[in-house]
């Protein structure tokens, strides 16, 4: 049963409606229909493309509006974006494959009417500010990312599962990992932590805001979103046994205690090394080089 409310607010409702491989479209709807009969005014948006949602929802921006985003990492990291711009508050529905700033805020997923309810529940409160990551490209293009950068092992491993149909879930995330497994092999970087430059050849590197990524990933299980830091994550060169056995502790962030992994908290990072594509959110971005920092208190979300 959703509930009613005394006032009602504008309600922009961002939808990818190829979130969880096409359920998106049913998800937004569902939400529409929830928060129109709990008395909101709400303005859908969906959109077939990524640019098209994007310049549909920056139209459809008043000062008063709050923006849902329906979908998974990458639809919040659009709405992030653009909410950010004009200091507005977001909700967050999670419907999509990967979820992990749902799961960082305990927003509950799996059911949109669990979601919703929560939602419509959290807007008697203050929305709550939270910390975001600013990327700067050497173009000079900037962005926010609310969950992870990450450039290394698992930006390959994001190229080939973005490619896949099958399996659902975090599974396929799994299933493209061991397909690049058998091309394993070290990168050379050269990283800037707030001053201090070190150069070495790396699995994986992954600078992050919040805990997970890749679908419940624990990469930096520490990792706070209003601790005003980012967590930066590197894994010395291992080999494919290892790091088969080292990947399952992930998902519970047991992978701390291995002695290859290094995290250590930080307000600015340089990443420059191989001509590689960098990921933040699970969205493909650019190639490398970029400059990351942290943008205290820059979101306000319903939670």
């Amino acid at each position: 049963m959703t509930p009613k409310i005394k006032s009602s607010r504008r309600i922009v409702v961002a939808i990818n409606p190829a979130a969880a491989f096409g359920k998106g479209h049913m998800a937004g709807h569902q939400v529409v229909d929830m928060l129109s009969r709990a008395g909101h005014h709400v303005v859908p948006i969906e959109e077939g493309s990524y640019e098209d949602l994007k310049k549909s929802i920056r139209s459809s921006l008043t000062p008063e509006s709050i923006v849902v985003a329906v979908g998974g990492d990458g639809v919040v990291h659009l709405v992030a974006n653009l909410a950010s711009e004009s200091n507005l508050p977001i909700g967050i529905i999670p419907s999509g494959t990967g979820n992990d700033m749902a799961r960082h805020l305990k927003i509950p997923f799996g059911s949109i009417e669990l979601a919703v309810n929560h939602f419509l529940d959290a807007l008697s409160r203050d929305p709550k500010p939270i910390d975001l990551g600013v990327a700067t490209a050497n173009s000079g293009r900037e962005l926010l990312f609310s969950c992870v950068f990450s450039a290394g092992f698992d930006a390959l491993v994001n190229e080939r599962a973005n490619r896949m149909s099958f399996p659902r879930g975090r599974h396929r995330y799994t299933l493209a990992l061991l397909v690049e497994l058998a091309k394993l092999r070290p990168l050379e970087y050269r990283l800037v932590v707030d001053g201090v430059e070190e150069e070495g050849s790396f699995m994986l590197v992954a600078v992050a805001n919040s805990q997970s990524f890749g679908g419940g990933m624990k990469v930096t299980p520490d990792a706070s979103i209003v601790d005003g830091k980012l967590d930066v994550f590197t894994l010395d060169p291992l080999s494919r046994l290892a790091f088969l056995r080292i990947y399952p502790r992930v998902f519970k962030g047991l992978h701390v205690t291995d002695p290859r992994v290094k995290i250590r908290k930080a307000t600015t990072v340089e990443i420059s090394g191989p001509a590689i594509v960098a990921y933040a959110d699970g969205e493909r971005i650019d190639r490398l080089p970029f400059s990351l920092k942290v943008l205290p208190d820059g979101l306000l979300v319903y939670v």
